[in-house]
């Protein structure tokens, strides 16, 4: 509907609309000179880098590249569509957006069947604590629910006699229920869709009920049923338990993706706030684009029978055209038998967070499936493994992430080199075909290219006599925050080896817990040659040259080395700072 919006009216609104205000009005601000700087809303930071410019009418985020004017601000944080967040702004500058007649009243019309539908919510909340709704809410006790978190949820229940939402609406909202069919007049008589159902009123972001869940308390067929699309019911778009999740975490960096309702709210009153759960039968692009419109960190959560692992397979499929780079996605699959609703009450909140923790990246849970049932000793399962993964990648776009897990599909697949070297001195014939073993190839680093920040951490992780260097460089940029941590930590600690580093995070408890995810977002581990070449150019990017430059000479007159040159030559190759940094 944003082309039925008048760009001229768009642009009058920005230039009414104060920025820092709008801004400071959901964030803390503080002035800097003419600007103003903040912790960013959109990603984790401690140290400000979050900059708002009123005289330009935009913001900008050094740390996470976030980056807008007003209207993306609402729609950010706020997570809007187009239209809502101009309308949002148009009333807070006391503006009406000058829509055109059919726009009117297409908008009048979704505003009626919500309208219906806040009723039909408001009804079955009622009706769960009348007397009608004892036994419904004798299962929700069961199951373990408190009045908080069904008040949270706004969980009701269904009536079991045929009629009595429809009786109960007011004469002008019968029409639009029976318009989103929450009640069906499908043999000419009027007729409630649910009946003796606990139900569950699914909120689009802005909290305005748009349809309904409910689950049978008798012997119904359908243990579970939802409301037909309508106009304001696309289910495929629509995230159940985003907007309480929103409601519980202002700042969303993640989200766990859980299958059902029941699911969703007892991780809610377990104290995991950021579950919610997909619609229909699958996770869809349609659904991952909702999602990913909040957040840029996903963990699939599926039971760990043959169905969850189809399920997860679907969406993993599903999210490999939108798999750019900075996304995060994770595969949780869980015991066989179990779901999230039972398992958080069987072993507590901490330890279901700690699977969550622990959860697959989506290259590994990728390689994990494609790979299953194949022996990769033998080149015909290996061939089997490039037949399966390399059109999956094939729709992925250009990407480093892409360009690491086609390595990685080439390294498990293996080459020539590695069949004949496997093959020298032994009798063939004598081992016969069960002598190809059981074990996989040598495993291979590659080099992926990473962040700055991620660069100089495992740096020093290799060769933590660098903090200095590394802390000098930190102090003077906002963009190597955890590598500057790390450097005065070692410092602090006056640890110059790697050794002593193993054993200060082995023996220090605190120190553990405060690097324990310094590496969480990285896939892959470069080899400590070029994470010590690649620190060596941030660090010293003049003597970086100069050493490529040495290094070139050295390889053009290889032939003719003397022992000295052939062992300056490894060192230079190997990528240490000098001689000693091996020892």
């Amino acid at each position: 509907m944003s082309g039925l919006i008048p760009q001229r009216f768009v642009e009058d609104l920005l230039d009414r609309i104060d920025l820092a205000e709008l801004i400071g009005s959901r964030i803390t601000l503080k002035k800097a000179g003419a600007n103003y700087k903040a912790c960013c809303p959109f990603h984790d930071e401690k140290t400000p880098s979050f900059n708002v410019r009123p005289d330009k009418g935009f913001y900008h985020c050094f740390g996470c590249g976030a980056h807008g004017d007003a209207i993306s601000f609402v729609r950010e944080f706020e997570g809007l569509g187009f239209t809502e967040a101009v309308e949002e702004l148009a009333k807070r500058a006391g503006l009406e957006v000058p829509y055109d007649r059919a726009a009117k009243q297409e908008m009048q019309q979704a505003r009626t069947l919500t309208d219906a539908l806040e009723f039909a919510n408001r009804f079955y909340h009622s009706a769960l604590t009348s007397q009608q709704g004892g036994y419904a809410r004798d299962y929700l006790k069961q199951r373990g629910l408190d009045e908080n978190i069904i008040q949270q949820y706004q969980i009701g229940f269904a009536p079991g006699t045929g009629t009595a939402l429809y009786d109960a609406a007011p004469k002008d909202l019968k029409a639009p229920l029976i318009e989103t069919r929450t009640v069906s007049d499908q043999y000419g008589r009027p007729r409630d869709l649910f009946r003796n159902r606990v139900m569950f009123p699914i909120r689009n972001t802005r909290g305005k009920t748009i349809a309904f869940g409910g689950r049978t308390l008798g012997d119904d067929k359908a243990k579970y049923i939802n409301s037909p699309e309508s106009d304001v019911f696309h289910k495929s778009r629509e995230i159940y338990g985003l907007f309480e999740a929103r409601q519980a975490i202002r700042q969303l960096d993640k989200l766990l993706v859980v299958e059902g309702y029941m699911d969703v709210i007892a991780l809610a009153q377990h104290g995991i706030h950021y579950a919610v759960a997909t619609l229909g039968t699958a996770t869809n692009q349609d659904s991952l684009t909702a999602l990913l419109r909040h957040v840029r960190h996903i963990v699939f959560c599926f039971d760990g029978d043959q169905a969850g692992f189809r399920a997860a397979d679907r969406a993993m499929e599903n999210a490999l055209e939108l798999m750019a780079d900075g996304l995060h996605l994770q595969f949780l699959m869980l015991p066989e038998g179990e779901d999230p609703d039972t398992l958080v009450r069987k072993e507590g909140p901490d330890a279901f967070q700690k699977r969550i923790e622990g959860a697959t990246p989506f290259s590994r849970y990728l390689f994990d499936r494609q790979s299953e049932g194949l022996d990769l000793q033998l080149p015909e399962h290996r061939g089997e493994l490039r037949a399966r993964v390399e059109p999956l990648l094939n729709k992925m776009p250009r990407s480093t992430l892409r360009d690491a897990m086609w390595h990685e599909m080439l390294r498990l697949c293996g080459g020539r080199n590695q069949w004949q070297n496997r093959q020298q001195g032994r009798n063939y014939k004598a081992r016969g075909w069960r002598g190809e073993g059981q074990s996989r190839p040598t495993e291979e680093r590659i080099d992926v290219k990473l962040s700055k920040d991620s660069t100089l951490c495992l740096a020093l992780l290799e060769a933590p006599e660098l903090a200095t260097e590394v802390k000098a460089l930190a102090d003077s940029t906002r963009q190597l925050e955890r590598a500057g941590r790390f450097a005065r930590w070692l410092l602090e600690e006056k640890i110059q080896t790697r050794k002593t580093l193993v054993a200060g995070l082995a023996t220090n408890k605190q120190a553990r817990d405060r690097f324990y995810n310094l590496f969480d977002e990285l896939e892959h581990i470069p080899a400590r040659e070029s994470t010590l070449a690649a620190a060596r150019e941030l660090l010293s990017p003049n003597e970086e040259a100069a050493r490529q430059q040495r290094l070139a000479t050295l390889l053009r007159n290889l032939a003719q080395l003397s022992p000295e040159e052939r062992e300056e030559l490894r060192t230079l190759s190997a990528g240490t700072l000098n001689p000693k940094a091996e020892s």
